[in-house]
């Protein structure tokens, strides 16, 4: 069984990086709600308690059960975690006096401390509360201090229990990984042996057992994420993996029969299925853009649920999910976090549809998915593409969808991403294509006058789509695009560039 650290969530909106900064350990960890704590096995080296939206003062706060833990497992507080356990053991939480808010530097640093070796003293740190630890029992040490609190830091003496009331996660907290390999190499004693190569044979491993001599249909995009999930499904189950990729009539220009041809030469059994006019009637008139990915769903399952019933003993339905979409769609630990999007391939199935879902990489961010599938051989080219969204051009079109309008923005996307390949700039981007806009422009080509749509590029830098910032792409190259399209694609007279960042815009508009 795999070593793993085990994260409590009460809410947080950085307990996704702890997992993230523990995976860059090679250390696998889970995050679970607080109210909804699994088995404490020998497995589990270590536990952190997140932080929260709440305060520990509130009525409703997170009370969590710390019998099976405290004292008997190396635990770690952050923030909400550290002031819960210093108001609920003998000590007291108060509001702050000054708000502590973003950066601040510590100015005392006990480096005698485990935790707190190779941490600087006046190294800056991350603050996030309203309240602060004014007192602890007499057993809590402190071991770090900034000029305003006095308790950013305690041990809990006679036992593996620290609390630091910043965020070490999060990369202002400049030393904040040391601090974390600190607690996860040093005093939980992890063997930092998940890596992907152990992923890869763990899961192909349970993917077996799981899955037997059932059939799985995998729905293929082209992308990253669905073709590692379908190798590794391949390695597992080989002959009874049935892979089909949906031309849905939202792909990029000639995709569909680009992705059929790259799919030659891995082994894989892939149909290719024509669905565009089943996708088209279901998105006619519809402009609200939760009802366009839940419609881009339905059919989506409908396509596979009648695609599954020509296959022999298909039971599962094998997706690509991974963390992100989880997070986006539904809240990650059944707790407060807000759904930001839905996500096609997230929240079960429909009744009818008799097939059990299978995730391989449900648990991974997307810089891990490229590692496991480096790791798997898979092509760089498979693994160097853009993120592309399942519903595809439907959420890049604001509005109701057309078949016109997607040859639009089909034409716009071509000439972008190929000038990304062209001028070098496509591997120093993230994800990229161009949105259509629900508006029109004047416009004049030649003399006369012209009402024509108006696109928006978008093009971001990101590690793993939880947060993105947008790319600094050189003007001459933007200028060059603009033209390009505004020439050579009938229907548009306006080109404008994205220069927002997530948060607080998400990477697609819709």
């Amino acid at each position: 069984m795999q070593e793993m650290i085990l994260i409590l969530d009460f809410g947080s909106q950085y307990t996704q990086l702890i997992a993230r900064r523990l995976r860059e350990l090679n250390t696998y960890c889970e995050i679970h709600p607080w109210n909804k704590v699994p088995t404490i096995d020998e497995n589990v080296k270590g536990v952190i308690l997140s932080g929260s939206p709440f305060s520990t003062r509130d009525a409703n706060a997170p009370k969590p059960d710390l019998f099976a833990i405290k004292g008997k497992l190396p635990l770690l507080g952050v923030c909400f975690g550290a002031q819960y356990m210093a108001q609920n053991f003998g000590g007291e939480v108060l509001p702050s006096k000054i708000r502590e808010y973003g950066r601040a530097n510590l100015a005392f640093v006990d480096s005698s401390n485990v935790l707190m070796r190779d941490v600087n003293e006046k190294s800056q740190v991350w603050m996030s509360h309203g309240d602060t630890i004014a007192s602890v029992p007499e057993n809590y040490k402190v071991i770090c201090s900034t000029a305003d609190v006095k308790f950013a830091g305690y041990h809990i003496e006679g036992e593996e229990t620290y609390g630091i009331q910043f965020h070490p996660e999060v990369y202002h907290s400049t030393d904040g990984a040391s601090l974390l390999r600190n607690f996860v190499v040093d005093i939980c004693k992890c063997s930092q042996s998940w890596t992907p190569d152990a992923f890869v044979e763990t899961t192909v491993t349970e993917l077996k057992e799981k899955l037997g001599d059932e059939s799985v249909i995998l729905g293929l995009s082209g992308g990253v994420d669905s073709s590692v999930a379908a190798v590794l499904l391949h390695h597992a189950i080989c002959k009874n993996l049935h892979c089909i990729f949906v031309d849905n009539g939202l792909l990029r220009k000639d995709e569909f029969e680009s992705v059929l041809e790259s799919y030659k030469g891995m082994g894989l059994n892939v149909k290719g299925v024509n669905a565009k006019d089943k996708f088209y009637a279901a998105l006619e008139g519809e402009k609200d853009p939760e009802k366009k990915r839940k419609a881009i769903g339905r059919v989506f399952i409908e396509v596979f649920d009648e695609e599954s019933k020509k296959v022999a003993n298909a039971k599962w339905l094998g997706q690509g999910t991974i963390y992100p979409d989880v997070i986006e769609s539904v809240s990650a630990t059944g707790g407060p976090s807000a759904t930001i999007k839905s996500h096609h391939n997230v929240g079960g199935l429909p009744d009818y549809m008799k097939l059990q879902v299978v995730e391989p990489l449900r648990a991974l961010f997307k810089d891990e998915v490229r590692r496991v599938g480096k790791s798997l051989d898979i092509d760089s080219a498979i693994l160097g593409r853009h993120p592309f969204p399942g519903p595809g051009l439907g959420i890049r079109i604001l509005g109701d969808v057309t078949a016109e309008k997607v040859r639009i923005l089909q034409e716009a996307d071509s000439i972008f991403i190929n000038s990304l390949k062209e001028a070098g700039l496509y591997d120093d981007v993230w994800q990229a294509g161009v949105m259509l806009l629900p508006v029109q422009s004047v416009g004049v080509m030649g003399d006369e006058r012209t009402y024509e749509n108006a696109v928006a590029l978008r093009a971001v830098s990101s590690t793993d789509g939880m947060t993105a910032d947008w790319c600094h792409l050189p003007y001459e190259f933007l200028a060059k695009v603009s033209n390009d399209i505004i020439n050579r694609v009938k229907g548009i007279n306006r080109v404008t560039y994205d220069i927002s960042s997530k948060p607080p815009a998400t990477i697609e508009w819709e």
